[in-house]
Parts: structure tokens; C-alpha cells; sequence
């Protein structure tokens, strides 16, 4: 879910439950507010993320959890960005990546970039990353076709 979201990890760590789940089934489609921007932007839920959020939400953690990733402490109410840092710098690290060159935003604009190479078309990506400022956009598309190579 973190891949396919393209959210900004402290966007991804706010995700509450009753913005992803109705009536007992995991939504297709979800929002949420972005923090740096304080804009919605919404996502889709792969048919796989939405089967592992299920599963996840009968885990004895999420008992009256409100956010989808319950911090460890009583006070903290959703996990920071930090320990999602260091799952997501555990989760390429486990499937064989130089995991230095992978964090949470890297991350973020990782499946974008695909988008892009494949359709060349700046318009979706700047929407997929809710991106107010086409020379942002921009910005990664040059650094898109730096990454192809010759």
C-alpha cells in the first residue's frame, strides 16, 4: 500500500481507519488530508493492499485503533515517520535493493516515474502526486529520464 498510495509518509502514517474501511469492507478508493499542503488527495487501494489491510484489521493491535497505523504508546496515536522510515528501509532491504538508495520518498515518486516513462504524460503525475506546481513535476521528470540512461 505504501508503493501504490504515493503519499508523502506523513500523510501515509495519518490514514484512519473509518477513511479506508465502510460497513466492514476495505474502500477501493481513499483520501486523505496532506499535511504539507493541507489539500485531500485521493488514492487508490490495490485489490492486494485492500486484502492485506483486512487481514491487518483483525490484528489484536487495531482493537479500538482510530488510525490504521497505531502508534506503540498510549500517547502517540499513529506511528511517526520515523519507524516508517525504517520499515520501508527494512522492507528493501529484504528483497535485495541497496537500501540507501530507497527511503519513504524516493519511495513515493518510485511507481510515478514508471507512469511517466511509459505514458510521458506530466499532466497525470503531477494529479498523482498532488502537486500544485507543474515545475515540481518537472523537476521529476527530468530526473526520470537521468535514471533511464543511454
Amino acid at each position: 500500500m505504501a508503493i501504490d498510495n504515493k503519499l508523502r509518509g506523513c500523510g501515509f502514517v495519518m490514514l484512519n481507519v473509518v477513511g479506508v474501511m465502510a460497513s466492514g469492507q476495505i474502500k477501493g478508493r481513499a483520501s486523505v488530508l496532506q499535511s504539507k499542503t493541507q489539500k485531500p488527495v485521493g488514492f487508490e487501494i490495490s485489490e492486494g493492499a485492500r486484502a492485506s489491510v483486512k487481514k491487518w484489521m483483525k490484528d489484536e493491535l487495531m482493537v479500538g485503533s482510530e488510525y490504521l497505523w497505531p502508534g506503540r504508546f498510549h500517547e502517540r496515536l499513529h506511528i511517526s515517520t520515523r519507524p516508517y522510515a525504517r520499515m520501508v528501509h527494512d522492507w528493501v532491504t529484504s528483497i535485495g535493493p541497496k537500501a540507501t538508495a530507497y527511503g519513504p520518498n524516493s519511495k513515493r515518486r518510485t511507481m510515478v516515474i514508471q507512469i511517466y516513462k511509459k505514458t510521458g504524460n506530466l499532466c497525470v503525475v503531477q494529479l498523482l502526486l498532488g502537486h500544485t506546481k507543474m515545475d515540481i513535476t518537472v523537476n521529476l521528470s527530468q530526473l526520470a529520464r537521468r535514471s533511464a540512461g543511454p
